[in-house]
């Protein structure tokens, strides 16, 4: 049958409640939830290039920097060690088993740690991660398979977050119909197919019994025609008397037609008249709902111009914080390298001072031994002098 305007409008609303581009987000939870997606999702891209970029770290050295250099640097130490430590663990009997186990469980944490710091240090500045992903590297199958997994799991998190309870139950609901329907459909379909080739395999059995009876007519319409002639007047008198009393009988009918003609005229004029006013109440009422849809319309694109204004503050500010924060982590490893700078210097004046008490410690202490010795040495010549006056007066 040809689709009600109610059947439209329900297939329209369904379609609208299915395709997720309809959603938009209503809380700050969403939101947030979504940004920590993303930025994984960022983090999976630029981790799965870091191989890629250690592979060719002598032709980027100067594009990334010393410290994201020697960070890389690291980062393959760990990898090859371990490596080296899954191989040796292969080999090995199962006596070093608990050993090699911590000492695996150690390296693994130091692994993460440096794949934190070189993906921090390469998402704080997103000129070099966009510059390292136009390069010309193709991502192994693995992580290209595991990103595009994930993203489907970031779109599969949007539309659940941004369909409430009521809209999930509808939607499944609709599924079911659907279903349901299609599984009607396919059944009457079958049906009509078997109809159909049952109507062929009739209609074929009716040509063939036509076949035969044109054949039997054929070679009896030579016998029929001697008798035709014979019978063709009796026909023609009874045909003009049938003729006659049809005519009558049609000419009875056609006044009774007329009369059921003059009926139905007028009950069509009130149909139209009684449609027509039903018709005319629709139009308002579809001009209400116009006017009412043009109005929200209006007002969803002024909300939405609102929050698109105030999102784009907020970016704003956070990117203007975010170069703020990058311009004193600069000054943070500045005045880091002068405070060590100066630490030094300290510990080396330190020692100065530390080596010069030293000295004058050992140089007093050796000015107060001469003095010790120089006031005996002073005291014994004045008691020999002494002695010798009292001899030479004596004798």
């Amino acid at each position: 049958g040809l689709a009600t305007p109610e059947k439209a409008m329900i297939t329209l609303d369904a379609m609208k409640a299915l395709d997720p581009c309809q959603l938009k987000p209503d809380s700050m939870e969403t939101e947030r939830i979504i940004t920590v997606l993303d930025e994984t999702i960022a983090k999976l891209e630029m981790s799965s290039l870091i191989p890629r970029i250690i592979d060719s770290l002598d032709r980027f050295a100067d594009v990334l920097g010393p410290e994201i250099t020697n960070n890389l640097i690291e980062h393959q130490k760990l990898s090859n060690e371990m490596e080296h430590l899954l191989a040796s663990s292969e080999e090995e009997d199962t006596m070093r088993a608990e050993e090699q186990w911590g000492c695996l469980c150690l390296l693994e944490q130091r692994l993460k740690c440096s794949v934190r710091n070189v993906l921090r240090l390469l998402l704080a500045n997103p000129s070099l991660c966009q510059a390292l992903k136009y390069e010309a590297w193709a991502r192994e199958s693995p992580a290209e398979v595991f990103i595009k997994a994930f993203g489907e799991f970031r779109n599969f998190m949007l539309e659940r977050l941004l369909t409430s309870p009521v809209e999930e139950e509808e939607k499944i609901q609709f599924v079911e119909d659907i279903s349901l329907q299609i599984k009607k459909n396919a059944e009457a379909v079958t049906a009509l197919q078997a109809e159909l080739a049952a109507a062929i395999r009739t209609r074929e059995e009716e040509i063939h019994k036509k076949d035969n009876v044109i054949k039997d007519l054929k070679t009896s319409m030579q016998d029929l025609a001697k008798v035709c002639k014979a019978g063709i007047q009796q026909i023609k008198q009874e045909g003009e008397k049938q003729q006659r009393e049809e005519l009558q009988a049609s000419q009875a009918r056609c006044a009774r037609l007329q009369q059921d003609v003059q009926q139905l005229g007028a009950q069509l004029n009130a149909l139209v008249l009684e449609h027509r006013a039903s018709e005319l109440a629709l139009r308002k009422r579809k001009c209400r709902v116009e006017m009412e849809i043009v109005n929200w319309i209006q007002k969803y694109d002024t909300d939405m111009g609102e929050k698109q204004a105030e999102y784009e503050d907020v970016n704003a500010a956070y990117t203007e914080e975010k170069a703020q924060l990058s311009l004193l982590m600069e000054k943070r490893a500045v005045l880091l390298q002068e405070y060590s700078q100066i630490e030094e210097e300290r510990r080396i004046c330190q020692e100065k001072k530390e080596q010069a008490l030293k000295e004058f410690t050992t140089m007093t202490l050796a000015a107060t031994r001469i003095q010790a010795f120089w006031r005996g040495y002073l005291v014994r010549s004045l008691f020999k002098s002494k002695r010798k006056k009292k001899k030479g007066k004596g004798k």
